[in-house]
């Protein structure tokens, strides 16, 4: 049997696999997918497994893909790492395919927060990868019959954030930037809309998972590209609105960190067959 434990980050929700209970194996992509299934697996928009001794998280989505890094995904890891220590604070760095974050834990019954310094932005079109010669900021691209401005943003993952008003336009948008051609390994694609003041509304189509509850790169990326193209101040938090709650982010100064602050919550755990 293997055990799994069920997290979410404002209604994002994965199966977090201990990767000691993988006893040297692999979990694979049609074991993941299986174990996200809806209907005949546990659920969840992906599974963590997470090495406790040197903290490290790898992420596998829904549909067996491997991001780089998953906001929600590495809040979920910190409090499982602080309910194991039995701690109600915790600071604590984990290891990802984008490079260590260091993660600051309250777990205290109904009030489980984690804050997260993600690894720098970066606009390059190298470092997303955007088959580009320049950074896109307010980029205009035609996508699905719609002209829309487009921000191109790395939070070691790629992301692609407008603040166009789009409307319902944006259920046929999404997936077709994701499969455009100027971006060779996909992008998260994020709709910021109801923009005022250090207050805005997200939602995000997400690479592996499609439309999800709440995406904390992706609210990441639209802090930076709201700075970046002057709608917002460095420094200043932003309350970052997503289907499933509220996310608070602070962008600094180029070359730092970007803070991502928001709950985590423990849900329950089982035994599942191999």
């Amino acid at each position: 049997m293997l055990r799994f434990f069920k997290y979410e980050g404002l209604g994002n929700d994965f199966l977090l696999i201990e990767r000691a209970a993988l006893e040297g194996a692999e979990l694979s992509p049609e074991q993941a997918i299986a174990l996200c299934d809806r209907h005949r697996g546990v659920g969840g928009d992906g599974v963590l497994v997470l090495d406790v001794d040197s903290p490290r998280m790898d992420v596998i989505n829904s549909d067996g893909s491997v991001p780089e890094m998953c906001g929600n995904g590495i809040r979920c890891a910190a409090l499982h790492l602080a309910r194991l220590a039995g701690e109600e604070a915790l600071e604590v760095s984990i290891d990802t395919l984008a490079g260590p974050h260091s993660c600051i834990v309250v777990n205290r019954p109904g009030a489980e927060s984690v804050a997260v310094h993600m690894a720098p932005p970066s606009l390059s079109p190298r470092d997303l990868p955007l088959n580009s010669k320049r950074p896109w900021l307010d980029h205009s691209l035609q996508v699905a019959g719609t002209t829309v401005r487009w921000s191109g943003v790395s939070m070691g993952n790629p992301h692609a954030v407008t603040f166009d008003d789009l409307g319902d336009a944006r259920t046929l948008i999404g997936p077709a930037l994701q499969s455009d051609p100027h971006f060779p390994e996909g992008v998260n694609v994020g709709f910021v809309s109801e923009h005022e003041g250090s207050s805005m509304r997200l939602d995000v189509f997400e690479r592996g998972a499609g439309w999800t509850e709440a995406c904390g790169t992706g609210a990441c990326a639209a802090a930076v590209a709201a700075v970046e193209t002057g709608r917002a101040q460095r420094d200043q938090p932003l309350s970052i609105h997503l289907p499933g709650g509220p996310l608070l982010v602070t962008v600094g100064a180029p070359g730092d960190s970007v803070l991502m602050q928001g709950p985590a919550r423990f849900v329950f755990q089982g035994e599942v067959e191999r």
